[in-house]
């Protein structure tokens, strides 16, 4: 088995909405039908847990990933998707390479000082209150997820940069105390990618509340889409497409000469009732077939299980020789 030209994980917490398939999504799947490359694909989640103690919200996220990514064309067949639970070399790895990370590295890390600030502008006195060893630690597990298959190439958010320097930094520690295991893989940060507004013009996150789900009924979405804030220009007054979250939604789906048509519309003074209604109508046409897909996908769990299964048995033709060499290179082998 190929070791990953690139890879990705999907955190199994909420619904996948459209700032996910536009800025995650998308450009993977497109990214999986280039010839000669081995992609890797897997809803983390253990990575879930850190942040989600609901057990019903992780399964039901696991199976909404699964068929969101399936529904919108990702080829099973040729890239390995599976799940992070199914593969347990990778807690093992990830213990093995806790054992070679600083403290003070991980004292760094963006989601552990922040939280610690959190803590520090609420006057506690613990400033490590409530913040668990999962958070603390996860980007060690982040790095397992990476090196267990000596992935090349991450594509990332820039939220997400300061994990792969960490990955860099934890694999050539490995490599320096232990011989050339671990290739140092390079995080992929494409600055095309859109970054999507949602309903009140933040950008488009669970944790704002303010998503608009890939695959809601035709009467949800158009709701949906009718509640994103504008402001207060009548229809005949000029508006700048540039600082609309419709616009920007609009042109993440629509081609170059459709995106300028609606900008000249823009100028000439659309109203926002008129832009909402084609708006709807444009990405209704755009996601019907893969929802009608979905629905039937998430009537059948056991398929998908079955799908992630397989990727599982695959992804394990490397993780399995790949972790006894590792073990053989610390120590850990027969007598």
């Amino acid at each position: 088995m190929k070791n990953a030209d690139h890879l990705t994980g999907i955190t199994t917490t909420g619904t996948p909405h459209l700032g996910n398939y536009v800025g995650a999504i998308r450009p993977a799947i497109e990214s999986s039908r280039e010839a000669n490359r081995q992609c890797y694909y897997f809803l983390a989640d253990y990575h879930a847990i850190i942040k989600c103690q609901d057990p019903a919200r992780i399964r039901q996220s696991a199976l909404e990933v699964a068929a969101t990514w399936i529904a919108l064309g990702l080829d099973t067949d040729t890239s390995i998707f599976y799940r992070q639970t199914d593969i347990p070399e990778i807690p093992e790895l990830t213990w093995i390479l806790t054992c070679m990370t600083a403290k003070g590295l991980m004292n760094r890390a963006h989601a552990y000082k922040a939280a610690v600030a959190d803590n520090e502008a609420a006057g506690r006195k613990d400033l490590d209150k409530e913040i668990t060893m999962g958070l603390f630690s996860y980007p060690i597990l982040m790095a397992a997820d990476i090196l267990m298959f000596n992935a090349r190439k991450v594509p990332v958010g820039r939220d997400q940069i300061q994990h792969l320097e960490m990955t860099r930094d934890i694999a050539g520690r490995f490599n320096h105390q232990f011989g050339e295991h671990f290739i140092l893989p390079e995080a992929v940060v494409d600055e095309t990618t859109a970054v999507l507004a949602g309903l009140d013009g933040r950008k488009m996150s669970k944790s704002y509340n303010n998503t608009i789900p890939l695959f809601e009924t035709e009467k949800k979405l158009r709701k949906l889409i009718m509640k994103i804030k504008t402001n207060s220009l009548a229809p005949e007054e000029p508006k700048d497409p540039e600082t609309c979250t419709l616009f920007a939604i609009y042109k993440a789906f629509a081609t170059r000469e459709e995106t300028a048509a609606m900008a000249a519309r823009y100028r000439e003074g659309i109203g926002w009732g008129t832009m909402k209604q084609e708006l709807f109508e444009y990405l209704n046409e755009v996601l019907k077939g893969p929802r009608e897909m979905y629905n039937e996908l998430i009537k059948s769990p056991g398929d998908i299980d079955a799908v992630l299964k397989k990727g599982a048995i695959r992804a394990r033709e490397y993780s399995v020789p790949m972790l006894d060499k590792i073990k053989k290179a610390i120590g850990i082998q027969a007598l």
